[in-house]
């Protein structure tokens, strides 16, 4: 089974890595071929995996031993082994982010005058726990807002780090009372999925994409709710995101090297190569070319 996965770690991003805490990992394949990759677990972990986009298939050190997980699904996972390898299937376009806790520290996190809320360490080898269950509006926009809000290098990882706890307060919160509506901060389902749509039809119409006042009325929300929305939402403007999606491809592309600048400049909408390249520059300080042979 490992020989599928050689590409481990190609595409996967560390968000943060807090020693003896917990691990952020981001994958993203903005490919269109399906993306494998590999984590290797050498102690005890409480694991939590979210898909924002499409769907991702994980498998526990045996391929039959897997979930799927569908956008907008996630799932804790628990199986009390010595070595623990974690295999990922990504599809075309499809995002997960997972969240990996020590056992040790997850115990301390949820225990008071020493009553441990969860006390994993009572399960058996070989008896997993696997908890699915849906991806929660205000812990969509923390996991957004993981991955996309630009902050100064020295505060980033105070920042991140406050971010996970923020989730991990919304994911094991297991009142249903809590009533998202009434705060301002959180946007219902609905306007969430607006916002969602907003942004795919950005993506799939990067050649030649709507302005803010027509992509407001194609999802069917005031131009100022989708701009504030968009924002709080993904951590940046509409046009902004959509840029930054670009160049992230542009990455993929080059480092695919099944296209030449040419025509990844004509894919990703720019009317003339050089445009392309002095976007990409600005971004990233090295030109397409440099990049490639990098």
């Amino acid at each position: 089974m490992i020989e599928k996965y050689k590409n481990i770690d190609k595409s996967a991003h560390v968000l943060i890595d807090e020693k003896n805490a917990f691990k952020v990992l981001y994958f993203n394949n903005l490919t269109d071929h399906i993306g494998r990759f590999q984590t290797e677990l050498i102690d005890d972990y409480i694991q939590l995996f979210f898909c924002t986009e499409h769907e991702v298939i994980v498998a526990f050190n045996m391929e039959h031993c897997a979930i799927t997980l569908k956008e907008n699904d996630s799932s804790m996972v628990y199986f009390k082994e010595e070595t623990m390898n974690i295999f990922y299937t990504l599809p075309s376009q499809s995002q997960l982010t997972v969240v990996l806790i020590s056992l040790d520290f997850f115990h301390n996190l949820f225990s008071e005058g020493g009553n441990i809320l969860f006390n994993f360490k009572n399960y058996k080898i070989g008896q997993p726990i696997i908890e699915p269950k849906e991806i929660e509006p205000s812990e969509q926009m923390i996991l957004k807002q993981l991955i996309s809000v630009r902050i100064n290098d020295s505060l980033r990882p105070i920042y991140l780090k406050g971010k996970v706890y923020e989730l991990l307060s919304h994911y094991f919160n297991t009142s249903t009372a809590s009533n998202n509506e009434l705060c301002p901060y959180v946007p219902n389902e609905d306007t969430v999925g607006k916002i969602k749509h907003a942004k795919e039809i950005v993506i799939e119409q990067m050649n030649k994409p709507p302005g803010l006042h027509e992509l407001a009325k194609m999802v069917g929300l005031n131009i100022k709710k989708l701009k504030s929305g968009f924002k709080e939402f993904y951590g940046l403007p509409v046009f902004t995101f959509l840029l930054n999606y670009k160049m992230e491809l542009a990455k993929k592309l080059l480092q695919e090297q099944q296209l030449n600048v040419n025509e990844i400049a004509s894919k990703l909408g720019y009317s003339t190569s050089s445009h392309f390249i002095a976007a990409f520059k600005r971004k990233y300080g090295i030109t397409p070319k440099q990049f490639a042979i990098s």
